[in-house]
């Protein structure tokens, strides 16, 4: 089973570039992050077409998650718990029925600058509320995981210039304390158990020529439990797309699971 996590950067100007990657890539399963529009805005019938079912958590001109799947999505939850006055799309979750089912969690970590301030306090009560969530999936002992865009920023070799990013809510050490918890519960870094060492980025600003310049930073991430790490086969990034027309600031990073 391969699936995918991008931050599409808006579904309306991915309109051509996400169906496309998807024929290349053909993933049975893509979390889609910052999708910007509300659910009725989203164009399903494109992917519907594709072989694909939709389920879209989304928000009007911010925000808003999907799950594209080829296989049967059950038990969907929209929102991630703990806090019910969060009105924020950040976070779908559904169980992908296949040979082996998988709980699959999209998710889009908030940003947090500038910091200090309001932003930085609901990024870091919301990794907190994830570490809560991460500690119910890791108890059903059961294949899950939590991908998409954690705009965190883990270690010092996940970024061209870390020095630059020392004080930006993305790398701060509270941020990547906050990360630390939620993977020291026991969950694997997929990306990290197949490659090592620097050059790996999944984000290139739109600004200063950072795709010319590899500028770039690591923030889209997989988390596994062990029960689903067991599954990992491989994980990549696809870091080409960043350079064709009209891209997100963001490009797929996918896993492929012996499920």
């Amino acid at each position: 089973m391969k699936i995918a996590t991008f931050n599409i950067n808006g579904i309306k100007a991915r309109i051509n570039a996400l169906p496309d990657w998807l024929c290349e890539r053909a993933p049975d399963v893509a979390l889609l992050q910052e999708i910007k529009t509300v659910d009725e805005g989203f164009p399903r019938e494109i992917f519907e077409d594709m072989g694909y079912n939709v389920e879209v958590h989304g928000q009007k001109s911010f925000n808003g998650v999907a799950i594209l799947s080829k296989l049967p999505l059950e038990d969907v939850q929209r929102g991630l718990p703990g806090d019910e006055d969060d009105d924020h799309a950040r976070w779908i979750e559904a169980t992908v029925v296949g040979e082996k089912p998988i709980r699959v969690c999209g998710l889009y970590l908030p940003n947090g600058n500038p910091v200090p301030g309001p932003k930085y306090d609901y990024k870091l009560a919301w990794m907190d509320r994830l570490y809560h969530r991460a500690k119910d999936l890791l108890a059903a002992e059961e294949p899950a995981l939590m991908a998409g865009d954690y705009n965190i920023i883990p270690q010092p070799e996940d970024a061209a210039h870390p020095d630059k990013w020392r004080e930006d809510a993305l790398f701060r050490l509270e941020s990547r304390t906050a990360w630390r918890r939620v993977v020291n519960l026991g969950l694997t870094d997929a990306f990290r158990a197949i490659n090592q060492g620097p050059d790996h980025y999944s984000f290139w600003d739109y600004q200063a020529g950072a795709w010319n310049k590899n500028d770039g930073i690591r923030i889209d991430h997989f988390l596994m439990t062990p029960q689903c790490a067991d599954l990992l086969l491989d994980c990549q990034i696809d870091a080409e797309i960043r350079g064709r027309e009209k891209p997100s600031d963001h490009v797929p990073v996918w896993v492929d699971l012996a499920a």
